[in-house]
């Protein structure tokens, strides 16, 4: 039996990408470009994903 999968693709280097299911805001990584996205909406087997944005630290330096 195989097992579902999702495909999208990576707003920031077009990856395609194949993931096993998600659920809307759950975040990953792209093996690609390592940028954090996170799932949009889920409809008909197709990711809308979003880039994370990432805060750094400001350590006072």
């Amino acid at each position: 039996m195989p097992t579902a999968t999702l495909t999208g693709i990576c707003p920031e280097c077009e990856t395609d990408l194949t993931v096993p299911p998600v659920v809307e805001g759950e975040t990953f990584s792209c093996p690609e470009c390592m940028l954090t996205l996170r799932v949009d909406a889920v409809r008909d087997g197709r990711l809308t994903l979003e880039m994370v944005e990432v805060q750094l630290r400001d350590w006072g330096q």
